[in-house]
């Protein structure tokens, strides 16, 4: 165990070192990069990130993934926001969002702790169900767009608390708020042996089953949070995200950071890192009007050399490889 605490503090600090070479470079190459403006909207632009990737960092910690997370974001919030436009009252709107994320991180759940389908096929196939019945049932739009009648919600995205971006301010709430969860918890010391060990924690009595449906839930819960920030920042829920490489990107975050893929290690930290470092590299690209496939190019070969590093930092061991984990 400690020799994995010192792996994945070493590549922390790889990646820390990556950014602050990223942002050098991109400082002296690029005109505008090293404004004050422009600082505060990376990371403002990144928050969502850290938000989602603060919820697939939990699942991947408890030995898990959750492919479904902007599904759920985008369809709770795009039905709340749809019902409100069609005069339900607000906090009915929202409660209906919030209990279509939470069933959703139910049926995950149950179909991953109960009838043991592997969670990288479960949240793949959720997350597909979710954006057809969300189409066809929930929403009869690609954009739902947020009335001003929301009032002081709309704050949540796109305002600001003495000049900090209330995004921001909210991807510092539910990282503190996990970090609580995770590191002064009964259910994040259990979880963290859940994720170390499944079977060592069945045997010392860690009732596992209903935990990976919490760590679900709390993941849909997330996903929602993300969701309602995301819209009232540009006063829209947009759909078709389904359709983009968001949920790669929101991997890329937990796994470049130094969340471990084999589970029971990592830290809201790393989500943080890995944020920092995405968000640099993806404001300093479109600077550099680099064209969105390219992009999508270059992401895809750092989470593959994350996925690799991971593997180096975190070899999976007898139990940690077995199918059926992630």
């Amino acid at each position: 165990m400690r020799l994995g605490r010192l792996s994945a503090l070493s590549q922390e600090q790889i990646v820390l070192g990556m950014a602050v070479v990223l942002f050098a470079v991109f400082a002296l190459s690029i005109d505008g990069f090293l404004t004050a403006g422009n600082i505060l909207s990376v990371i403002q632009n990144v928050s969502v990130l850290g938000i989602l990737g603060a919820g697939m960092a939990m699942s991947i910690i408890g030995r898990g993934i959750d492919l479904s997370v902007v599904s759920v974001m985008a369809y709770s919030v795009a039905w709340t926001l749809s019902a409100f436009n069609q005069d339900v009252n607000l906090y009915l709107a929202l409660l209906m969002g919030f209990g279509f994320a939470l069933a959703v991180g139910l049926i995950n759940g149950i179909l991953i702790a109960y009838i043991e389908i592997p969670a990288i096929f479960a949240t793949l196939a959720s997350g597909t169900a979710v954006a057809g019945f969300g189409q066809y049932f929930l929403v009869d739009t690609d954009v739902v767009f947020v009335s001003d009648a929301v009032g002081r919600l709309m704050s949540i995205g796109s305002g600001r608390t003495l000049g900090v971006p209330n995004s921001v301010i909210s991807l510092a709430i539910v990282a503190g708020v996990l970090y609580w969860i995770l590191h002064r918890t009964v259910f994040g010391r259990y979880l963290f042996a859940m994720g170390d060990n499944t079977r060592a924690a069945r045997v010392a009595g860690i009732p596992v089953r209903p935990m990976m449906v919490a760590q679900y839930l709390l993941t849909a819960t997330i996903a929602f949070i993300a969701g309602l920030v995301t819209a009232m920042a540009v006063e829209s829920m947009n759909t078709r995200v389904v359709n983009s490489t968001l949920v790669y990107d929101v991997i890329l975050i937990a796994v470049i950071g130094g969340i471990s893929l084999s589970g029971g290690r990592g830290s809201v930290r790393n989500v943080l890192i890995g944020t920092v470092m995405i968000g640099v590299l993806l404001n300093g690209m479109t600077m550099m009007n680099m064209p969105y496939t390219a992009q999508n190019i270059v992401k895809g070969a750092i989470l593959l050399v994350a996925i690799i590093a991971d593997s180096f930092f975190n070899p999976r061991d007898e139990q940690t490889s077995q199918q059926g984990d992630i």
